[in-house]
C-alpha cells in the first residue's frame, strides 16, 4: 500500500480563526496531492489542525506558564475545518491522519489527538496522547488512555504522539497488538524546535519492532528532521526535503518479506530461554578458587 507522510507548518493560537482557516486549506492541497501521488493515506504532523502553544494559551503567561484557557479556543472553526477535510477524503478515497485538539465536557481539559478520517470521509477513531510532558498534563490537557490501532489495505496502523517516542513501551505494546506501521506524529520540545533525537528514536524504534514508522513532524521542524518513513530495518526509504516548507514524501509499504526477526523476538520473550536456564552448581565456584 503507499503511504504519503507530510510536514507541514502549525499554527500556535486556536483563536485564530483565519490562521485555523489556512491550516485547513493546505492540509487539503496536501490530500491532493498525495492522492494525485497515488497515495491511500495521508499522515499528517501533530497539531496539523491546531497546534497551542503554551504561552498563548496561559492564564497566567507568557513568562509564567499557569492553566490554559481553553475558552479562547475557536471550537467552531476546528469543527467546520476537521468536516471539511473529512468531506474531502470521501471524495479522494483517501484515509487521513490528522492532529488537531479534541474537547472535551468542562472543566475537562481536551485531549490532544489524531483523528483517524476513512476514505468515505467518516473519522473513524482518534488516538489521544498518552505519555505528555509535563507542561501538557500539568496545565493544558487530558491524558489520553488506551492505543488505538485500525487497517487499510489489509496493512495494520497504530497511532502515537507527541514525545512519546521517548517511551519504548508505547511501541512494544504496538508490536504486541500486531501492527504493520506506528503512523508518529510530533511536534517538537519547544523553541527553538529541535526535533532531532525523536527522529533517531523513530529509527531505533522501528528496528527494534522490526516494523514501519511513518515519522511526521512540522515544517518548522523540517531542517532539523524532515518527515519521512522508515522501514523494519530501521533505514529512511524516502524523507521530505529539510527545509521550512509544507511538503510530502511517498513510498510504498512492502509487507512482502517474511519478518523472521519480528518472529523470533516474539519466541524469544514466550518463555523459550527458561528451558535452557538451570542454577550455578556451587561446587563450581569452589573449584575455580582452586584452581586459581
Amino acid at each position: 500500500m503507499r503511504l504519503s507522510v507530510a510536514q507541514t507548518t502549525v499554527q500556535p493560537d486556536p483563536a485564530d480563526t483565519a490562521a485555523l482557516k489556512e491550516c485547513g486549506r493546505r492540509i487539503r492541497a496536501l490530500m491532493r496531492e498525495a492522492r494525485e501521488a497515488g497515495a491511500r493515506l495521508l499522515h499528517l504532523p501533530e497539531g496539523a489542525l491546531s497546534c497551542p502553544d503554551k504561552r498563548i494559551m496561559s492564564t497566567t503567561g507568557p513568562d509564567d506558564i499557569g492553566p490554559a484557557d481553553w475558552d479562547r479556543a475557536d471550537w467552531t472553526t476546528l469543527a467546520e475545518e476537521l468536516q471539511a477535510i473529512a468531506q474531502l477524503a470521501g471524495e479522494l478515497r483517501l484515509w487521513t491522519v490528522v492532529g488537531s485538539i479534541h474537547p472535551l465536557t468542562p472543566p475537562r481539559r481536551p485531549h490532544l489527538s489524531l483523528y483517524v478520517v476513512s476514505d468515505h470521509g467518516e473519522v473513524v477513531t482518534r488516538y489521544d496522547e498518552r505519555l505528555l510532558s509535563n507542561t501538557k498534563v500539568s496545565h493544558m490537557y487530558t491524558p489520553g488512555s488506551a492505543p488505538i490501532t485500525f487497517t487499510v489495505d489489509g496493512v495494520r496502523f497504530g497511532c502515537a504522539m507527541g514525545m512519546e517516542a521517548a517511551y519504548p513501551e508505547i511501541f512494544l505494546e504496538y508490536e504486541r497488538l500486531d501492527v504493520d506501521c506506528v503512523l508518529f506524529s510530533t511536534h517538537g520540545p519547544g523553541t527553538p524546535v529541535n526535533n532531532g533525537p525523536f527522529a533517531l528514536q523513530a529509527q531505533a524504534l522501528a528496528a527494534a519492532n522490526s516494523y514501519w514508522v511513518s515519522y511526521a513532524g512540522t515544517a518548522q521542524d523540517a531542517p532539523n528532521a524532515p518527515s519521512g518513513l522508515v522501514t523494519p530495518d530501521g533505514d529512511w526509504l524516502t524523507r521530505c526535503p529539510p527545509e521550512p516548507t509544507a511538503a510530502l514524501a511517498t513510498a510504498d509499504l512492502d509487507l512482502t518479506p517474511e519478518n523472521h526477526a519480528r518472529r523470533w523476538r516474539r519466541r524469544a520473550r514466550s518463555g523459550l530461554y527458561t528451558q535452557f536456564q538451570a542454577p550455578d552448581d556451587p561446587r563450581s565456584t569452589d573449584r575455580a578458587s582452586r584452581t586459581a
